[in-house]
C-alpha cells in the first residue's frame, strides 16, 4: 500500500468527511469508497509515527504495518460528534497500537509487574481522555482516570523505553556485508519531522494562533513530509528562508509551551 497525500491538505479538514461517513449505509459502496479514501489520506501519519519508534530493534516495515493497523482502527472508531479533531484521536490510537506491540513482544529489561499492568491501561485511558478533552491528557489526568498514583503512571510511561536491549558494539561477523550495525553508528541528528507529532498536540492552541504563513509551513513540513526545498518552491523563496521560518516558529512555540 503506497502512501498518497496531495501535500496541500492537513489532517484538520477530515471531520466533515467522517460526519458524512457516519451517515452512509454501513454496507454501501459509497461508504467503503469514502473509508478507503480517508485511510489513504492518513497513511503519511502512520508512516511518521512508525519512524518515531524505529531504531529500537524492530524492523521498520513491521512497525509501519502495525502503525497502519492502528490508523485503520482510528478511522473506524473516530466519532466526530465528540467535537475533538481526528488528529488528536488518531495519534494516541496509532501510537498505542505500536506501543502495545513493544509491550507484548519486546521487553528486554525487567520491569515490575505493577508497572506493566498500569501500562496496559495507559492506551485505552489516553484514547478516552483525548476524545473527551480534545487534547493529549496529562499524567495526572490519566492517573485519576485509571485510579493509580501519579508516580506510578509516570514510572509506567518511562518504562515504555525498557523494551529491547542491544549491545553498543555487536560482535563482528565473518560476512561483513551482513554484519549488524552498531548503536553508535545509528546515532545522529534527530529529524524533527518525526518527533513533532505529540509536540503538535501539546501546542496545538499555540499553532492555531500562528500567522497563516507560519502555520502552513509547519503543516507542509511536519505532516505532509515536504522538504524545505519543496516548501521554498511553493512559497517562491529560498530554502534558507524556509529554514529560518521553521527555526523561529519552533523556538517561539517551545518557549511559550514551556512557559505555559
Amino acid at each position: 500500500m503506497a502512501d498518497r497525500h496531495s501535500g496541500t491538505e492537513s489532517y484538520d479538514n477530515l471531520e466533515p468527511l467522517f460526519a458524512r461517513l457516519a451517515e452512509l449505509d454501513q454496507d454501501g459502496p459509497q461508504r467503503e469508497a469514502l473509508r478507503n479514501d480517508l485511510i489513504e489520506r492518513c497513511l503519511p501519519l502512520a508512516s511518521n509515527i512508525a519512524r518515531r519508534f524505529s531504531g529500537r530493534g524492530e524492523n521498520f516495515d513491521d512497525l509501519l504495518q502495525i502503525a497502519r493497523v492502528g490508523m485503520v482502527q482510528a478511522v473506524d472508531r473516530f466519532d466526530p460528534t465528540y467535537g475533538a479533531s481526528f488528529l488528536s484521536f488518531a495519534v494516541p490510537t496509532i501510537m498505542g497500537e505500536v506501543r502495545r506491540h513493544f509491550r507484548d513482544h519486546t521487553w528486554a529489561v525487567r520491569v515490575p509487574r505493577r508497572l506493566k499492568e498500569i501500562q496496559q491501561t495507559l492506551g485505552p485511558a489516553t484514547e478516552k481522555l483525548t476524545h473527551e478533552l480534545g487534547r493529549m491528557p496529562r499524567a495526572r489526568e490519566i492517573a485519576e482516570e485509571i485510579g493509580a498514583e501519579l508516580n506510578e503512571v509516570t514510572q509506567a510511561l518511562i518504562a515504555r523505553n525498557a523494551y529491547q536491549a542491544a549491545p553498543i558494539d555487536p560482535t563482528p561477523e565473518s560476512d561483513q556485508d551482513n554484519a549488524p550495525i552498531s548503536v553508535l553508528e545509528t546515532l545522529g541528528a534527530p529529524d524533527a519531522n518525526f518527533g513533532s507529532v505529540e509536540d503538535y498536540l501539546a501546542v496545538r492552541p499555540l499553532i492555531e494562533a500562528l500567522p497563516e504563513r507560519q502555520r502552513q509551513v509547519l503543516i507542509w513540513r511536519f505532516f505532509d513530509s515536504l522538504t524545505q526545498s519543496e516548501i521554498a518552491q511553493r512559497l517562491g523563496c529560498s530554502q534558507m528562508q524556509v529554514s529560518r521560518i521553521l527555526t523561529k516558529t519552533l523556538a517561539s512555540l517551545r518557549e511559550q509551551a514551556m512557559r505555559d
